[in-house]
């Protein structure tokens, strides 16, 4: 019934979703690209996840619904992923210092891309400056400089285009396709977390609680010890006879 919204607030059903357009849940709008936004969530979580011992009952159980849902969402691939996969995979190989790394490399364009690594998967972040409107923007007073320059706006643009540094490269980068609303449908069904937008929230409060469960240290045991019967299973209508035992 969830998806039903979606199409509810979308006057023309299309193939591809519109990103921006209202998915019928207030304040939530259909998201770009889903799915290397769950991948890349769900890689980190898994990432983080190491940290705990083996025997904490929160990374079991988390470590299993987030490989869950990342198989089902890696299964479903989008028109053209194949092509794209192979252009991106030989764009990274020939300019691998252009896709640097947080630990180390050449600073290209202020680090718009980023090479990162997370559960052996390789990503690429692409950080794209928010476009500022200078007539919304307050004066502070200060009076800047008008130098006149030399030469026409070709001369000026070829510039433009010149490499600062040896070192320094220009990449296009292209992003992943985007999937179809049928597929995107068949995700959110197989899931079962409500619109996929609804899933990406939940996946990106799970990476911040993963966070603060670290920094708790939850797999340790009680300062105060849990009084007698707390923990166990609290079985409905107990005192009558033939109610079904729970699961062991």
């Amino acid at each position: 019934m969830r998806p039903t919204f979606r199409l509810l607030a979308t006057v023309k059903p299309s193939r591809y979703l519109t990103p921006g357009n209202p998915t019928g849940l207030t304040g939530l709008f259909t998201h770009p690209l889903p799915r290397p936004t769950l991948v890349y969530l769900y890689s980190q979580t898994l990432d983080k996840l190491r940290a705990f011992p083996e025997h904490s009952a929160y990374r079991a159980a988390t470590e299993a619904l987030t490989q869950h849902r990342l198989q089902i969402v890696e299964s479903i691939r989008p028109p053209g992923y194949e092509a794209w996969s192979a252009s991106a995979k030989k764009l990274l190989d020939e300019h691998p210092e252009v896709f640097n790394t947080p630990k180390g490399g050449v600073d290209h364009d202020g680090e718009k891309h980023v090479k990162i690594v997370h559960d052996g998967r390789s990503f690429v972040r692409t950080v794209v400056p928010p476009e500022v409107d200078e007539r919304t923007q307050e004066w502070d007073g200060e009076e800047v400089p008008v130098v006149q320059e030399q030469g026409s706006k070709a001369d000026f643009a070829a510039l433009a285009k010149g490499r600062p540094g040896s070192d320094e490269k220009t990449v296009e980068w292209v992003q992943e396709p985007a999937l179809e609303a049928r597929q995107v449908e068949e995700m959110e069904n197989r899931i079962g977390g409500g619109l996929i937008e609804e899933v990406i929230q939940v996946a990106e409060g799970e990476l911040k609680l993963v966070d603060e469960m670290l920094k708790a240290r939850v797999w340790e045991e009680l300062e105060d010890k849990a009084g007698a019967g707390q923990w166990q299973y609290f079985a409905r209508d107990q005192h009558t006879t033939g109610t079904q035992e729970p699961p062991k």
